[in-house]
């Protein structure tokens, strides 16, 4: 794993992304050299910013497989989806260019030079994928890994580095009682340096729950200097699901662990964030906040807005601002959540959840400095104060301020039940120790992925 934007990544995931993007660059650059003719096309290239107008081709390609999901770990196991979203990118490629090369003429590549190499690129990158899918399942090129311990994170672990093959991690057995049920990894009996050498594993997790006088340090530490490495089991569960492990949460791990404080530096960068994009955000969206206001006040009776009392930062109280989706009085009525063709959603109110355009009055809550950009959801008081009496640690999402979206958000989508919620949490106590400007940064391109595309609204 990479740590990228105070998230992790996985390496194989990483390096297609980079080949990728090299081998669209290639393609370009045989196109405009092999393909459009001529010495002037060399000297294009070479002098009148050529590979810039390359690369901008090159962005746009990478940017839409990400957005179509190319680089996640269900679609790189799925060889139909990868075709067919492919299609899917070489078509909004085209849309995207041609709308780019319409505002700025200057930046665009001629014509026989981009449709040779979309070609070359419709031809390459399958073929490349079909070659980096096999060389990704295959278990020569796969680290072998034990688990020393059982109980819940060990399973949880066995389940997701089986399911994504891109953490080029094989789990080929664990230590312990037989206790965990994944198919095909089989409970480990003997002495941990002798399964290690038998095994040939590279790396051993520690998964073991209480490790008080039963973990057999000194073995570690001499497996450890041999070569063999020795990773905390909670640690890489972090690192791959990129949330906290919440069934091996201890206190002291929460007293001592690096993270979990948000420095004066970053605070004010958050509040200066906050308070000037918000208020340009006020700005240029306030024509469809007119419109909207007027669309649910015409659609039904009650005030265009939704106020509500939320539970932000330290637990203290702050009104929260919506626009109206559900006829009035519905709030008092029920507090459970929205769920598909809830009977207490307006017909406007189902447009403007879908666009999330009933979203945008928070803006005033984000310049007021109730709420930031980026942060855990906020809830009513009574959910709150029920999923703190009923989920450990949950009154640790109080720690920093509420955002308008977060890494809970983009990885977990919508929430109904308490087991949602406490997954949830997962992610926001995530969020909550790795907080920074780049992670932020992430999290707002990843959310403009899922408005863009319609994600997740109810």
């Amino acid at each position: 794993m990479i740590r990228l934007f105070n998230a992790y990544f996985p390496t194989r995931t990483l390096l297609l992304t980079i080949t990728e993007a090299i081998l669209v660059t290639l393609g370009f650059v045989v196109a405009v050299v092999f393909w459009a003719g001529t010495t002037v096309d060399w000297i294009d290239l070479l002098y009148n910013n050529g590979l810039g107008r390359i690369l901008l081709v090159v962005a746009v390609f990478v940017v839409l497989m990400y957005y179509f999901d190319l680089y996640n770990s269900f679609i790189l196991a799925n060889r139909r989806e990868v075709v067919t979203r492919l299609v899917g990118v070489l078509g909004s490629a085209f849309v995207a260019l041609a709308v780019l090369y319409y505002a700025f003429p200057e930046i665009s590549l001629n014509q026989r030079s981009l449709w040779v190499g979309v070609l070359i690129a419709a031809i390459a990158v399958p073929l490349w994928r079909r070659l980096f899918s096999l060389l990704n399942r295959s278990a020569r090129f796969s680290e072998r890994a034990i688990l020393y311990g059982d109980g819940p994170l060990a399973t949880a672990l066995m389940h997701e580095v089986t399911n994504r093959t891109e953490l080029g991690v094989k789990i080929v057995g664990f230590v312990g009682k037989d206790t965990a049920t994944v198919p095909g990894i089989p409970l480990l009996d003997g002495d941990l340096d002798e399964l290690v050498k038998r095994e040939n594993v590279q790396r051993v997790l520690v998964t073991m729950a209480d490790r008080r006088g039963r973990l057999p340090v000194e073995q570690l530490l001499r497996l450890k200097t041999s070569g063999i490495y020795i990773q905390d089991g909670p640690e890489y569960y972090e690192n791959v699901t990129g949330k906290i492990p919440l069934d091996s949460l201890r206190l002291s791990w929460l007293l001592f662990s690096t993270g979990f404080h948000v420095r004066a530096a970053l605070q004010l960068y958050k509040r200066l964030f906050s308070l000037i994009f918000g208020s340009l955000a006020i700005v240029v969206t306030s024509p469809v906040m007119l419109l909207a206001a007027i669309a649910v006040r015409l659609d039904s009776p009650g005030p265009a807005l939704f106020r509500q009392k939320r539970v932000g930062e330290h637990g203290q109280m702050f009104e929260i601002y919506k626009f109206r989706s559900m006829y009035d009085g519905s709030d008092k009525k029920d507090l459970t959540p929205a769920e598909h063709d809830d009977a207490r959603i307006t017909r406007v109110g189902k447009w403007l959840r879908r666009t999330r355009i009933d979203e945008l009055p928070q803006l005033f809550n984000i310049v007021k400095g109730d709420m930031s950009f980026v942060g855990p959801r906020p809830f009513v008081p009574e959910q709150e104060m029920e999923y703190a009496e009923k989920i450990p640690f949950y009154k640790e999402r109080w720690l920093v301020k509420p955002g308008a979206t977060g890494w809970a958000q983009i990885n977990r989508g919508y929430n109904v039940t308490l087991e949602d919620n406490r997954d949830k949490l997962a992610y926001d106590l995530f969020y909550i120790k790795n907080v920074s400007f780049g992670l932020d940064l992430y999290i707002m391109f990843a959310t403009i992925k899922i408005l863009v595309l319609g994600r997740g609204g109810r």
